[in-house]
């Protein structure tokens, strides 16, 4: 497992609904930042990436995945130079892979 949940219980102070709802949230709104930020990679707009990449980072960080975080914050620094590309290109593999592991394992975590 590469998330955890223990920033996020330590925020909800017991509250089961809050956990539910950020883990609702990041299903429902990171795949579709995930798929944006590949494309804008894609596309050379690198504003974008930066922003989808600065975007991303708070909901990782939410599930305790540390090295997901660091990625993205990678990508987010590297996205404000166009020189960069090749790096991004490189790192945007493994945030990928990390995310999309952590959607299934949340989805089965927690049936939803």
């Amino acid at each position: 497992m590469i998330y955890s949940l223990d920033k996020l219980n330590e925020m909800a102070d017991g509250d089961q609904d809050f956990v539910l709802s950020v883990i609702t949230v990041f299903l429902d709104e990171v795949p579709q930042d995930l798929e944006d930020l590949e494309k804008a990679i894609g596309d050379g707009d690198y504003d974008n990436v930066y922003q989808l990449a600065h975007k991303i980072k708070p909901n990782v960080d939410l599930l305790g995945m540390e090295q997901t975080r660091a990625i993205a914050l990678e990508i987010e620094t590297l996205g404000k130079n166009a020189e960069n590309k090749d790096q991004i290109e490189a790192k945007f593999p493994i945030l990928k892979k990390d995310v999309l592991q952590v959607i299934s394992e949340l989805g089965k975590d927690f049936d939803v």
